[in-house]
């Protein structure tokens, strides 16, 4: 029996929109590492006062692309630009649909000539895949699922492992760990070092608003390599990070992990979801929050919504192009953090103590209740945009939400309100508790909202300058 494609469901459902918000999918999990090692608390104070130790060894998909096309396949997908790009760095790789709307979004490892490694969530790798599978290019891909998808009795190993060492003391454990200096090196370059008598590929990356590295290698190091990294940790307070820690990293550095994969509409994307299989990521996911639409299309992003708008360049032909060359000059939400109000959230919080009518849960640190999060942006009742993440950050004392607004509102400062939890008592899925709607008044702020990531990272979609 030939497998369901998205196109069936599509066809089967008709409404994708209540389809996926009733879906009884909840939020990303964080699978291979316990909810909290010490505390989430603490576990955040590290990676701005000392260092953290992030583990990614298990909640994402590594693709591995091979051949003699590879670098152009992976190009003509790209709407950023492949010029100057040479083994030993890495980009980020944010794919469009013809009509010019985010697929997904990871980041691209160049690890030799002829061989690239994608990691991320899946809409972008099944998008790689897809157009690998289509004959038109010299090239191999070997998926490396993520844990929770895999069958049991493979859960306990992965190609590779990968760690991300983050904060005002990452430099130091590095150091101690490698026993030498480590390489000066450039934003997204990467450089093999050795670690405990291993080699280990290090990549100058950031998260959470410091900067810091990733680090990964063969699996068969995982525990040499960690164990290692704790150790030389022990004197500059380093802390591993847990499941529940990690999902709230992205507040600070602002970068947004889940733009809706802008697949389930339009004829040139067709042949793409009747390849795709209903139990992909875009058959199996879910969307939550306040902002409903009849229109699954009003859940689409483009490039400069998520900050992406700098990387985009018109210097060679990709899926897209056209699309984003008429939308590059139109009128855009601007990507923000909202600062929410303090009283407002004691409110919402305090709800949960009385026997009446009670807000929707705002859980700690991440209150994202699902994989795609949407909750309105209000002044005077009227939307003026999207919230897509929403947490606590013990650094700053308050819950920050990541959004994207109208330009006639995107200045710091601006006073606005997001709309908490879902209409008519809340949707149907297992996240979500019977509960009233509720606005929390917000601020305005930059994106990053931590002065660190503005200051200190490479000029790219976190900086100032980019707006």
């Amino acid at each position: 029996m030939t497998e369901k494609s998205l196109q069936k469901l599509i066809e089967e459902k008709g409404d994708m929109v209540d389809f996926l918000r009733n879906q009884q999918t909840g939020p990303n999990v964080y699978p291979g590492v316990p909810g909290e090692y010490s505390n989430w608390r603490d576990e955040q104070r590290a990676w701005a006062e000392t260092a953290v130790l992030f583990n990614q060894s298990f909640h994402m998909v590594d693709l591995l692309v091979t051949g003699p096309d590879a670098f152009k396949m992976l190009s003509y997908l790209a709407p950023n630009s492949f010029k100057g790009f040479v083994p030993n760095r890495a980009k980020q790789f944010a794919p469009v649909s013809p009509e010019g709307f985010v697929i997904g979004d990871v980041i691209l490892f160049y690890l030799e000539e002829e061989k690239f490694e994608l990691v991320g969530r899946a809409p972008t790798i099944e998008w790689v895949e897809f157009h690998a599978a289509s004959g038109k290019w010299d090239v191999k891909v070997e998926r490396d699922e993520r844990t929770a998808a895999r069958p049991l009795d493979q859960q306990g190993y992965r190609r590779n492992y990968r760690f991300q060492l983050q904060g005002p003391n990452a430099m130091k454990v590095l150091e101690k760990a490698m026993g030498e200096t480590p390489p000066d090196l450039k934003f997204f370059h990467m450089a093999p070092i050795r670690i405990a008598g291993v080699e280990v590929r290090a990549l100058r990356h950031g998260m959470a608003g410091q900067p810091g590295y990733e680090l990964f290698g063969p699996w068969k190091d995982y525990d040499t390599v960690r164990n290692a990294l704790l150790e030389a940790g022990k004197d500059f307070g380093l802390l591993p990070s847990g499941g529940r820690t990690y999902s709230s990293n992205t507040l600070e550095s602002g970068w947004i992990p889940s733009p809706l994969p802008a697949i389930y509409t339009g004829e040139s994307m067709r042949e793409y979801r009747e390849w795709l299989s209903a139990k992909s990521y875009g058959g199996m996911t879910s969307i939550g929050g306040s902002f409903v639409s009849d229109n699954i299309e009003d859940y689409y992003l483009n490039p400069w919504e998520l900050g992406y708008g700098i990387m985009v360049k018109f210097d060679h032909d990709f899926i897209g192009r056209a699309a984003l060359e008429k939308m590059k000059d139109q009128p855009k939400r601007r990507k923000v953090t909202l600062a929410l109000d303090n009283e407002d959230v004691m409110r919402v919080i305090s709800s949960m103590l009385t026997k009446g009518d009670r807000a929707k849960y705002m859980d700690f640190p991440s209150a994202v209740y699902a994989m795609h999060p949407y909750d309105s942006v209000l002044v005077d009742g009227k939307q003026v945009g999207l919230s897509t993440w929403i947490g606590y950050t013990q650094n700053e004392g308050r819950f920050l939400a990541l959004a994207m607004v109208d330009e006639s509102v995107a200045e710091p400062g601006t006073q606005v309100s997001l709309l908490w939890g879902e209409p008519n008592g809340g949707t149907r899925k297992p996240t979500v508790e019977r509960h009233v709607q509720t606005e929390i008044r917000a601020t305005v702020a930059p994106v990053p909202y931590s002065e660190v990531a503005r200051d200190s990272y490479a000029e790219g979609w976190r900086t100032k300058s980019a707006g």
